[in-house]
Parts: structure tokens; sequence; C-alpha cells
């Protein structure tokens, strides 16, 4: 990500129950629709957000009571970041790694990584975050 002040920045942050989701991909509807992304790249964002949000909601393993998942959008004359935030849970130990051919594990991920240009995430423990960015670039 550049060191550059975005030239917008939006937040949101919803309850991390399944009937929240679609706030956020009608939130992202109004942030992308604003730039220079085709009706196919909005739909394609928004559909990503709904996959991620949806990933946050299954991390936390029942855990939800009470957490969020804040996005945060980062607007730029020729990109779009979205940031999809959750707190860090202790997930149950897996018998074996997820394997990309197991829709039930992994569809979720790949989808996101087809429709969006850059995807980065991380667990920071030291801030008790999980953290999805997601990159789409207007194109030319």
């Amino acid at each position: 990500m550049s060191e550059t002040k975005p030239l917008a920045e939006v937040e949101l942050r919803i309850p991390s129950r399944p009937e929240y989701v679609g706030v956020a991909r009608l939130a992202i509807l109004g942030v992308a629709s604003r730039m220079r992304f085709s009706y196919d790249e909005v739909e394609d964002i928004r559909l990503a957000v709904g996959e991620a949000c949806t990933r946050s909601i299954d991390r936390l393993n029942g855990a939800a009571d009470g957490q969020t998942i804040h996005l945060r959008c980062l607007i730029d004359a020729n990109r779009l970041t979205i940031e999809v935030r959750n707190a860090l849970t202790e997930a149950p130990p897996r018998e074996a790694p997820p394997d990309i051919l197991n829709p039930e594990a992994e569809l979720g991920g790949v989808l996101i990584r087809i429709l969006m240009d850059e995807v980065h995430t991380e667990d920071r423990p030291e801030e008790g975050v999980h953290l999805m960015r997601m990159v789409k670039y207007v194109a030319r």
C-alpha cells in the first residue's frame, strides 16, 4: 500500500452476524460506484466484500456475540483498498491443511483472490485482530 494519504476514507462497523453482511455489501456498492469501475468490477468488489465478511463471521467460530467486523475503504484515484478486520480468536486445530479443491474449506478465499487484484491476510496478535486487505485497481 502506498505511503500517500488516500483521497477519501470510509469506515463501517457491523455486528459479526450473517444478517448484516448485506449492509457491508450495500456500503461497498456505494463506495465503488463513485469510482471509475465498470459495472462488473463493482459487482466483483461487492461479492468479494461479502465473502470476506462471511469468512470473518466463520472465523469467530460461534463467538460472535458482541463482536464486530470493521471495514475500512481507502479511496485513491486509481485503486480502492478495502480492509476487513475482526477479533483474533483461537481456531480449533485442523486435522489436515485446507485443500484448495475442498469447496467448504477454501472456496470463499479462492473467490476473493479471483475477484480482486491483490489480497493479503495476516493475524496481528499484538492488536488482537485478523486483517484481510483487498485491492482493486481502476482499469485504464
